[in-house]
């Protein structure tokens, strides 16, 4: 495993950290962690070098902390820095930040936390930051030793970003960068400014919560296939992501051995992308950008939601079928899902969309989806592909 000293204490940091947002459920389709199962990867992360875990207060339905402290409990301190975030949006005063937090740390089994953060400290949850106070609070905490280093996760835009970075001294920032981001999600721009900054990266979404991996359309599939047979699709993201000088951390949430064995050995150790895969990455993001037309990442942050619909799996099953060109035979999997988690539940109140770091216009989306599955036929459903009158789908800057 290839380790970075971090700066502020030269600890070393395995390049390769990990995710524990999407851990194998105990029930397909429900939140809870499989104990037994996500302790086997804990322990074979451990054993191959990972040396970094992050959680956080909501992941998991709220039981992802209790889950890793208990998992890492299993182990020595001093062999994993533990990651974790403060839920800024969900706190209304000083007393329950400082609830939040003990119960964070009880949770987890730690006295201190390595790295914690301010979860998806953007625009919205600036005004709520500053009203609490949270990053003194948080400063106060370091200074007690129950911190070592204070940084933010970021969903926004790269004006957003930079307020964040003007407002406090930070000692790091975790950005969502990846090869389809790059350019289309402003993630370049975002990158480039965290490390004018001096600050180290840690990056999220790499694979795009697996819709670079798995979700790849076949043309790009046959783009990496074919340029080399002995690397998975996956590994072109993590490649991308941990050749960036300034990335000190690429996170994933390995769900299975096969995921987590394959993802370590990218980062044993580490090849850096050259000059002709780079340009094969390029060609891959163009064929799957005219194939995935809703860039979802299923990072659940529109969830819950108040109606049930369950916006990822709706998202998630329109792309699929589009991508493999069986966009009809929707209409049979849009009812698997249960007719109260039905695209046709939204009432359109916009709490999703507050919450999207892909900044989708959710409700809109969704009556798309809600209309494509009640088509009868394949002229009808052809009216509603992207060159049809779907490019509001974007993201940032669309």
């Amino acid at each position: 495993m290839d380790y970075r000293n971090f700066q502020n204490n030269n600890k070393k940091i395995s390049r390769l950290g990990y995710g524990i947002m999407r851990m194998p459920p105990a029930i397909e389709g429900r939140r809870f962690i499989d104990r037994d199962k996500g302790a086997e990867l804990v322990d074979y992360a451990l054993e191959q070098g990972i040396n970094y875990f992050d959680t956080a207060y909501v992941y998991h339905g709220c039981t992802s902390e209790d889950f890793t402290g208990w998992a890492l409990s299993r182990h020595k301190r001093e062999d994993f820095n533990l990651a974790t975030k403060l839920p800024i949006w969900m706190i209304n005063t000083r007393e329950e930040m400082e609830g939040i937090f003990e119960e964070q740390l009880k949770k987890c089994r730690v006295e201190y936390f390595d790295f914690y953060l301010i979860h998806n400290y953007s625009a919205m949850n600036m005004a709520a930051e500053e009203k609490l106070k949270a990053y003194e609070f948080l400063f106060r905490k370091k200074k007690e030793g129950r911190i070592v280093n204070l940084g933010f996760s970021m969903h926004d835009t790269p004006e957003i970003l930079e307020q964040a970075l003007n407002k406090y001294d930070w000692d790091f920032v975790q950005l969502q960068i990846n090869y389809l981001d790059w350019e289309g999600l402003e993630a370049k721009t975002e990158y480039e400014l965290v490390s004018s900054r001096g600050l180290p990266v840690i990056v999220m979404e790499p694979v795009r919560g697996g819709a670079l991996a798995g979700g790849l359309c076949e043309e790009s599939k046959a783009i990496f296939r074919n340029a080399n047979p002995a690397l998975s699709t996956a590994s072109w993201a993590l490649r991308f992501a941990g050749s960036l000088p300034n990335v000190m951390v690429v996170l994933s949430g390995m769900s299975t051995i096969a995921e987590l064995t394959d993802n370590c050995a990218n980062f044993s150790p580490l090849k850096p992308l050259d000059n002709g895969e780079r340009g094969i990455i390029a060609q891959a993001v163009d064929a799957l950008r005219r194939s995935s037309p809703i860039p979802c990442t299923a990072c659940g942050y529109c969830m819950d939601c108040p109606f049930g619909v369950d916006i990822p799996r709706n998202f998630a099953l329109y792309n699929r079928h589009h991508n493999r060109g069986k966009r009809v035979s929707l209409a049979f999997d849009y009812r698997t899902i249960g007719i109260t988690h039905q695209a046709g539940n939204c009432k359109k109140c916009g709490k999703c969309t507050e919450h999207c770091p892909q900044k989708l216009d959710i409700p809109q989306l969704l009556e798309m989806i809600n209309l494509f599955a009640e088509k009868n036929s394949l002229e009808e459903i052809n009216l509603l592909t992207p060159e049809d009158g779907v490019s509001y789908i974007g993201g940032k800057g669309n």
